[in-house]
């Protein structure tokens, strides 16, 4: 009887608790799940953005437009006369057929995006959409090398500053300040500092120094734009990383480096057998945040490149703003949501991170 009465008490606490949370699963449901179903749909039509024109439904196009790749062969350019393949007088190089002779015109054009040479045969990639993929690309490689080089340089800083020494708490502050910056205001400030004459603060001390010719063009040699935009973010963003591995350094007991000293560990065998180990679970919490907001990178490419080189939520700007195209943007909008979505779970079982930590 005793047990009866105890399942119906659980199932009426249970029922209770369903009911308390009915409001909150109804309010996310209108503030979260609805407006991304509503994007899902919108990517399977043609809606103009802040226009009368009639909407129709076209299924998966939005997507094949943007995912669209091909590979074709570049057959080389023969010499009538002598049989041999074409040199290019200008580079010494052999001469290959233009891309767009190979390349598939229907159902969709397709622009070339890249080309490259496997056993002595010349391939073209083409994709109907470069802009899109070559965004997919910046992207990744900024999140890859900003995110590596913030935790580096984070990790660095916070040791620093989790040691004790006089005016650790001003330091710590001032530590802040470039994170602390408005992210508009500081890219408006590395544009000035990155200008291609002397004009610029680069430039100036490169000419100083004896470095270039004070004509350095960053942010439009294309060679340069990337690393430009990842200097402007890690300068900005390490004291985040920073800050996040200070609170976990500050969790590691004091009496576990005063064992250590008293068994004679140098500083280099503490960190990796002391603090790295228990540093784990706030640096993996501080890789998955910081990587995660590295992918939706959007105003530094804006603000700084615009349209010279494209971010995948900075292309999706420009196709809801400038072209119009509401239904392609919102296919951008769903890739990158799946694309994040299955980052976080792979990084976030890669990393170990869990409830226990």
């Amino acid at each position: 009887m005793a047990k009866y009465g105890s399942s119906s008490l659980a199932k009426k606490e249970q029922q209770l608790a369903y009911k308390l949370l009915l409001p909150a699963f109804i309010i996310l449901i209108l503030i979260a799940f609805y407006p991304l179903g509503q994007v899902f749909y919108t990517s399977l039509t043609d809606k103009t953005f802040a226009t009368t024109k009639e909407t129709h439904f076209i299924g998966l196009e939005n997507y094949k437009e943007l995912l669209g790749i091909t590979i074709k062969e570049l057959k080389p350019i023969i010499d009538e006369e002598t049989g041999e393949q074409k040199i290019d007088p200008r580079t010494g190089k052999p001469q290959y057929q233009r891309p767009i002779r190979v390349l598939p015109r229907r159902p969709r054009l397709y622009r070339p995006l890249s080309q490259f040479q496997i056993f002595g045969k010349r391939f073209v990639i083409g994709a109907s959409n470069p802009d899109f993929i070559s965004s997919i690309w910046n992207t990744l490689v900024f999140t890859v090398l900003s995110v590596l080089l913030e935790t580096i340089l984070g990790l660095g800083i916070a040791l620093v500053v989790n040691s004790k020494f006089k005016g650790r708490g001003v330091v710590r502050a001032v530590m802040l300040v470039p994170w602390a910056v408005i992210t508009v205001v500081s890219a408006r400030m590395w544009q000035w500092m990155l200008e291609p004459t002397r004009i610029g603060l680069f430039n100036t001390v490169f000419d100083k120094l004896g470095i270039g010719d004070g004509n350095i063009a960053f942010l439009s040699t294309p060679e340069l734009q990337l690393p430009s935009l990842i200097m402007v973010d890690v300068w900005k963003t390490t004291p985040f990383m920073a800050l996040l591995l200070l609170a976990g350094l500050q969790l590691i007991p004091d009496e576990l480096y005063e064992a250590a000293d008293v068994d004679g560990a140098s500083k280099l065998r503490q960190f990796f057998s002391i603090t790295l180990p228990l540093l784990k679970p706030s640096l993996a919490v501080a890789l998955v945040f910081r990587t995660l907001d590295a992918l939706r990178v959007f105003d530094i490419f804006q603000v700084i490149l615009a349209q010279k080189r494209y971010s995948m939520a900075s292309f999706n700007y420009y196709q809801l703003i400038n072209a119009r195209n509401m239904g392609l943007a919102s296919a951008i909008g769903v890739i990158i949501f799946i694309l994040i979505f299955i980052f976080a779970i792979v990084y976030i079982r890669m990393l170990g991170v869990d409830a226990d930590d």
